[in-house]
């Protein structure tokens, strides 16, 4: 087989394994909490949120703002755990393949 057929075909696996990864990604969550857990924020590790929980003893209008840095807290803490899952997953299966951009 040609070096060029050779290499299509690890392309093609490469994009099915990529694939199967990224649909396993978006079944997988983590959580970030803030505020001692009176907010807690559950992120998919395909970097969409699933669920925002407020404690209800948190929801006093007049700390409506520290209620939103809370919350942002707990989003961005959850959102960054799931992006480092993401490429570490999506890092394994380009791992070894000596092309720019995908080692």
């Amino acid at each position: 087989m040609s070096n060029i057929g050779k290499l299509m075909k690890q392309a093609a696996r490469m994009q099915q394994q990529m694939e199967q990864v990224q649909a396993q990604l978006a079944l997988r969550t983590v959580e970030g909490t803030s505020g001692g857990g009176a907010v807690k924020v559950t992120a998919k590790c395909d970097g969409t949120l699933a669920a925002i929980k407020v404690d209800p003893q948190a929801l006093n209008p007049a700390d409506a703002q520290i209620l939103e840095e809370m919350i942002l807290t707990a989003a961005n803490q959850a959102l960054g755990q799931a992006k480092d899952i993401a490429n570490s997953e999506l890092g394994k299966v380009t791992s070894g393949l000596s092309l720019p951009g995908f080692g």
